[in-house]
């Protein structure tokens, strides 16, 4: 029954298809928070039609607001920097997650009113859709938090115990934006210990209100690594767009409308406002 409502849910009479997969180390983070913000609102407003969004981010820690919280942000932030990454904080729930060229991530943006969008029917529509795209292998892809991983939360994706991605959801204006992590190549060890390093120098053993995880990079891997497959963002491109059609039936490419893209310069403009801000405080 779940498993259909989900379907149900994956079933749009077409779907808008915005490929940002490619655009290389120039496009920034914060763009993305402001594209699900524009696509939110459009799609939520039946201006626009269900929408789907790829897009990758090049060598980016994606901080929580609780992340900024840590009574030694900044020394946590240094040990991104010196590894390579830059630190930007999302405008939604969760915690520090790591992206570049080897994580593929996904936004399906419906509209709140259609077809009863509960939460966990979101988010049970991403995990249909994605065990859909990786169902020719022989592997159980399980939904539930995932102790001693980065950004832990119920709709952890896993094989054998091993994360190797995490949902999330932001729901403004009328639209919901359920979104995805994909790890598809690269060891999910190394992520994990980054962030662990990002923790141990944020906190130091301080007692806070909050619990940050205490990541174990054991129980992180990478798609390519559980499959034993090489598998790129092209290949999870090519799944993804296989997959939502075959559900569907109707996939189109798209970019934004114009009065989307007027949109998204007042969002990009709020988000680096208050990405800024948060990290200023």
């Amino acid at each position: 029954m779940e498993q259909e409502k989900a379907l149900g849910l994956l079933r749009q009479p077409i779907w808008r298809i915005i490929d940002q997969s490619s655009f290389g180390p120039m496009f920034e983070g914060l763009k993305s928070f402001a594209m699900d913000d524009t696509l939110c609102t459009s799609v939520g407003s039946g201006d626009a039609p269900a929408t789907a969004r790829a897009w990758v981010h090049h060598d980016t820690v994606v901080l929580g607001i609780q992340d900024t919280r840590t009574p030694f942000l900044h020394d946590g932030i240094a040990v991104l920097e010196k590894a390579g990454f830059r630190s930007i904080v999302r405008n939604s729930g969760g915690l520090a997650v790591v992206l570049d060229n080897g994580v593929l991530n996904l936004s399906l943006i419906f509209a709140e009113n259609e077809k009863g969008i509960d939460i966990n029917r979101g988010y049970e529509a991403m995990v249909e859709l994605i065990r859909t795209m990786f169902s020719d292998f022989d592997a159980k892809i399980e939904a539930y938090e995932v102790a001693g991983s980065y950004c832990p939360g119920s709709y952890d994706l896993s094989i054998g115990g091993q994360k190797f991605a995490g949902i999330s959801q932001r729901r403004i204006r009328g639209g919901v934006a359920v979104q995805i992590y994909l790890c598809l190549s690269g060891s999910g060890a190394k992520r994990a210990e980054l962030i662990q390093h990002f923790y141990e120098q944020a906190v130091k053993g301080e007692k806070t209100k909050f619990a940050y995880p205490e990541i174990q990079p054991t129980v992180m891997a990478s798609l390519s690594e559980l499959l034993g497959v090489k598998l790129t963002v092209q290949d999870g491109m090519l799944r993804f767009m296989q997959s939502l059609k075959s559900i569907s039936g109707s996939i189109q490419a798209g970019q934004l409308n114009a009065e989307e893209q007027l949109l998204y310069d007042a969002y990009l403009t709020r988000v680096m406002d208050r990405n800024t801000k948060a990290l200023i405080e």
